[in-house]
């Protein structure tokens, strides 16, 4: 009997809770929407990669205030007179650097100049010389004529108003003479006035009609004076010896 009514209580024990939550109600459950206009969330690798590639955003870096110019930088700039002079002295600085460019370049030319005209002036002495002791009786003509274009002035008259003379004499010695310079050297020179002097020292070999020669060395001094056609002898005789002879 007991056993039975301690069954029963079981039993209506462990009922009563079963009822007891079916008695309560049930709450609803909530709909949930999704705004579709949102993006969904990228993957955790996208945002990571997204946020690699973003740079960080630079902090400005703070303005350092400008310097205070000068008053003297400031003062040259403003003043007028002073800029003025500053350009003056570039100016003759420039200028007096050109003069001095230009001087020396005329120094120059005029001392190669000089070189250039003494060069000519022995060589035309030389050659000139050297036809005053050439003559050939076979062409005493023509060798006379040379004669007259090495000249000019007084020496071309003489060889004018000697000239038949002359010939008359190599043509009847049937002499051959020539010449040659052994040293030479210019004694003066004026550019301006046209006049040079020079002294030559000459060997002359004459050969007469029987092939003898003799041969003599003559020491001359001689005066060149400028032309039209060039340098030209205008006097030559035996230069003196330091004996005075």
């Amino acid at each position: 009997m007991d056993t039975k009514e301690e069954l029963k209580d079981e039993a209506d024990t462990a009922a009563a809770p079963a009822e007891e939550e079916k008695a309560e109600p049930k709450p609803k459950s909530k709909v949930r929407t999704r705004d579709v206009t949102k993006r969904p969330e990228p993957e955790p690798e996208e945002k990571a990669e997204a946020e690699a590639e973003e740079p960080e955003p630079e902090e400005p870096e703070p303005s350092k205030p400008e310097a205070a110019e000068p008053e003297t930088k400031r003062g040259w700039r403003r003043d007028p007179l002073i800029l003025i002079a500053i350009t003056v002295t570039v100016i003759a600085g420039l200028a007096a650097a050109w003069f001095g460019w230009s001087y020396h370049q005329a120094s120059n030319d005029k001392t190669l100049g000089q070189a250039r005209m003494r060069d000519d002036v022995l060589r035309s002495a030389e050659q000139e010389v050297v036809n005053l002791n050439t003559l050939d009786y076979t062409k005493v003509d023509q060798g006379l004529s040379l004669w007259q274009d090495s000249t000019t002035a007084d020496l071309y008259n003489q060889i004018v108003q000697g000239r038949q003379q002359l010939a008359d004499s190599v043509t009847k010695a049937k002499t051959v003479s020539t010449a040659k310079i052994l040293e030479s050297g210019i004694t003066e020179l004026d550019s301006d006035a046209g006049k040079a002097g020079v002294m030559v020292a000459i060997r002359v070999t004459v050969t007469t009609p029987d092939g003898k020669t003799s041969t003599t060395i003559r020491r001359l001094s001689g005066q060149l004076t400028r032309t039209s056609d060039g340098w030209r002898l205008s006097a030559l005789g035996q230069a003196a010896t330091s004996s005075g002879n």
